[in-house]
């Protein structure tokens, strides 16, 4: 049994949709899912890729994702890694490839000499917490999370 981590290709945007369809799921977030097959498509395979995505595999099916995304830290003077989505399926689960995920993501900021590997958990998924924080994680507090974003948005930006 193996797993392996590799880029998403471009004949996989309906993979990748239907990998972020069933992390909406779990989240109990699938009514917030707007993002289309061509959206997908431009963000992560357009002329300039802001958004990256990786596939875990077991045995050669697909199997889970990492989409991410680098950031900037002002106070490190550093770019760093965002994880916007990790998910694995269900079925399977316990593999390893959560870990295989993030092993690879960690591999590229030391690879690219980033500062920091960083995401967000909803605060009652304690599988997830738990599986972070055996892996060292360690909540950032202090902080609260702000969004802008449909009419909020257009006001602002109307203004």
């Amino acid at each position: 049994m193996t797993v392996s981590i590799r880029p998403a290709r471009p004949s996989e945007v309906p993979l990748v949709l239907d990998l972020i369809r069933e992390l909406a799921e779990y989240e109990r977030l699938l009514d917030e899912v707007r993002a289309t097959s061509a959206a997908i498509e431009a963000a992560l395979f357009g002329p300039d890729p802001k958004v990256f995505c990786d596939i875990a595999e077991w045995n050669g099916e697909p199997a889970g994702l990492a989409l991410w995304y680098y950031t900037f830290s002002t106070f490190q003077g550093r770019h760093g890694i965002y994880l916007e989505d990790l998910f694995v399926r269900p079925s399977h689960r316990g593999r390893g490839l959560g870990k295989a995920l993030l092993e690879n993501l960690a591999a590229r900021c030391r690879s690219e000499a980033l500062g920091r590997l960083e995401w967000s958990v909803l605060d009652w998924n304690e599988p997830s917490i738990g599986f972070y924080r055996s892996l060292g994680a360690e909540p950032v507090g202090g902080w609260t999370r702000y969004r802008l974003a449909g009419q909020a948005l257009d006001r602002l930006a109307g203004s």
